[in-house]
């Protein structure tokens, strides 16, 4: 679970969008990147080297 204060204040380290926390999975996406940055232990891993590439249906979703 992310904070709500601390989501509203991180951005995707590529694109500077805003991110959308994904409980499901525990990762925050970012549609304009198409990556989903995990989060681990309730820290979020801000690396695009760390980053999952979405796929075609997340990016639409």
């Amino acid at each position: 679970m992310i904070d709500k204060k601390l989501l509203s204040i991180l951005v995707c380290p590529v694109t500077k969008a805003p991110l959308e926390y994904d409980a499901e999975k525990d990762e925050l996406v970012c549609k304009a990147s198409g990556l989903a940055y995990p989060v681990r232990d309730g820290i979020p891993v801000m690396l695009e080297s760390e980053a999952r590439v979405l796929s075609a249906d997340e990016k639409l979703g």
